[in-house]
């Protein structure tokens, strides 16, 4: 089985719960407390790119706004 890291494991759970804006924003949250700097940073990254193709998820951005 191929080990994951955390923001790999993270990433995994983020887009299987992206069916439920509420759910996602509450993993998202779970998932900023959770990582190191450097894994919150490639997140920030990734849910920027992710949440333009899925629009009812663009409240979550408030999370990671700087």
């Amino acid at each position: 089985m191929k080990s994951l890291n955390m923001f790999e494991f993270a990433r995994t759970i983020l887009e299987n719960v992206s069916f439920d804006p509420a759910l996602f924003y509450k993993e998202l949250q779970k998932a900023i407390k959770q990582l190191l700097p450097y894994d919150v940073d490639q997140l920030v990254s990734w849910v920027s790119c992710y949440v333009k193709e899925k629009p009812e998820l663009q409240g979550s951005l408030i999370l990671i706004e700087i």
